[in-house]
C-alpha cells in the first residue's frame, strides 16, 4: 500500500511547482468547456419544451394556426341577401317602366319606384321576418337545450312568454328556411331579429299589414295621377320615421345591448344604410308634399278674389240663372230659327 501511495504521489505533481499549475489551467480549462456545453444542451432543451415551431421560420406556419373564432364578416348568406334587395329594386324599376304614362316626369318615376319597392320589402322580407317570429320555434326536448339553463327567450322579460306558450320559443334563429338565414345574418348586428322582441314585431305587424298595402295603393293613385297622392304619401312617409324612432330609441336608452358594432359591414351597411334609407327618402317626400301644399295655398291667396269671381259665375250661369250646362263639343248651338221651327 505504500508503494502505491508512492506512485501516486509521483504522477500527482507537487504543489507550487511549475508542472502543477500546468496541469491546473488544463484542468480549469476543460471544466470550462465541460460547462459551456452542459449551458447549450440545456438551452436546446428549453427550446424543445416550449415547441418545436420556435425553429421554424415564419413563412412554414400554416392557417391551421390562425385563430379558430376569427369572425366571417362577408359570406354566402350576406351575398345573397345583398341581391335579393338589387332584385326586389330592380323589380320595382321595371314595374314603373310598365305601369306609367311614358310622359312620367323624373320625379314621378322616382316615387312609383321607391313605393314599389318599399312595398315588395315589406311584404316578401319583413313579412318573411313575421313567419318566422310566428311559426319558427324550439322546444324544451332533451337533446335540442342545455340542461341546467331556463328555457327562456333572452328576448323577453322574465315570466313573459311570446303567445303564451311556456314550453317553446319563437323566431329566426330556429328556422330552417333560406329567409331564417338572411335574418340571422342580419341579427349579427341586432340581435333581436333573430327572436321574439315584442317591440320589433308590434312594430313588423303595422308595418307589413298596413304600410305595406298604402305603398301599393300609392303607386296606383301615382298611376292615375289622383289629386289626392301627396295626402297618403304623407301618411306613409311618417308612418316609416315613426317606425325607425321606436325601433332603434329603446336601444339608444339601454346602451344598444342588442346592437353589434364591431366592423364596418355590420355598422355602415346592415345597421346605417339600410336603416337610413327609411329616414331620407320619407323626409324628402315630406319636403316635396309641404312645397307642393304651401305653393298651391300661396296660389290661392294671391288669386283669391278672381278665384271666388269665377266661382261665383259658374255658380250663376250666362244668364244668372244657374250653373251653366257644358256646350257639346260635336254640335253646335241651336239657333234662333231653329228654335222656333221646332
Amino acid at each position: 500500500m505504500r508503494e502505491n501511495g508512492v506512485a501516486e504521489a509521483l504522477r500527482k505533481p507537487a504543489l507550487g511547482s511549475p508542472f502543477a499549475s500546468c496541469n491546473d489551467a488544463g484542468l480549469h480549462a476543460q471544466q470550462g468547456n465541460t460547462k459551456a456545453k452542459l449551458d447549450d444542451v440545456a438551452k436546446r432543451k428549453r427550446k424543445r419544451k416550449r415547441g418545436h415551431f420556435m425553429s421554424m421560420p415564419p413563412t412554414t406556419m400554416s392557417s391551421s394556426t390562425l385563430p379558430l373564432d376569427t369572425p366571417q364578416i362577408i359570406s354566402t348568406t350576406t351575398v345573397l341577401s345583398l341581391l335579393s334587395t338589387l332584385a326586389i329594386l330592380g323589380a320595382a324599376y321595371g314595374a314603373s317602366l310598365a305601369l306609367l304614362p311614358q310622359g312620367a316626369s323624373t320625379k314621378i318615376r322616382i316615387l312609383f319606384c321607391w313605393h314599389a319597392f318599399d312595398a315588395l320589402i315589406h311584404f316578401i322580407l319583413e313579412g318573411s321576418f313575421l313567419w318566422n317570429c310566428f311559426f319558427s320555434y324550439i322546444t324544451n326536448i332533451p337533446g335540442l337545450w342545455k340542461p341546467g339553463e331556463a328555457f327562456a327567450s333572452p328576448y323577453l322579460p322574465s315570466n313573459v312568454f311570446f303567445l303564451g306558450y311556456t314550453d317553446r320559443i319563437y323566431g329566426a334563429d330556429y328556422g330552417t328556411s333560406p329567409f331564417s338565414a338572411l335574418w340571422r345574418e342580419y341579427a349579427k348586428a341586432d340581435k333581436r331579429w333573430g327572436g321574439s322582441d315584442l317591440t320589433v314585431i308590434s312594430l313588423e305587424l303595422l308595418t307589413v299589414f298596413v304600410a305595406g298595402p298604402m305603398a301599393m295603393w300609392i303607386c296606383y293613385c301615382l298611376r292615375k295621377q289622383r289629386a289626392d297622392t301627396w295626402f297618403w304619401m304623407v301618411v306613409l312617409a311618417t308612418g316609416e320615421l315613426y317606425g325607425g324612432f321606436m325601433t332603434f330609441a329603446p336601444e339608444w336608452l339601454s346602451g344598444s345591448t342588442n346592437l353589434n358594432t364591431s366592423n364596418w359591414m355590420y355598422t355602415y351597411v346592415y345597421l346605417f344604410f339600410f336603416n337610413t334609407l327609411w329616414v331620407w327618402i320619407p323626409l324628402w317626400i315630406l319636403w316635396e308634399a309641404y312645397q307642393r301644399i304651401s305653393g298651391n295655398a300661396r296660389f290661392i291667396q294671391r288669386n283669391a278674389s278672381a278665384l271666388r269671381e269665377m266661382d261665383m259665375n259658374q255658380r250663376a250661369g250666362p244668364n244668372g240663372t244657374g250653373p251653366s250646362s257644358p256646350v257639346s263639343a260635336t254640335a253646335p248651338p241651336r239657333t234662333g230659327s231653329q228654335k222656333k221651327s221646332k
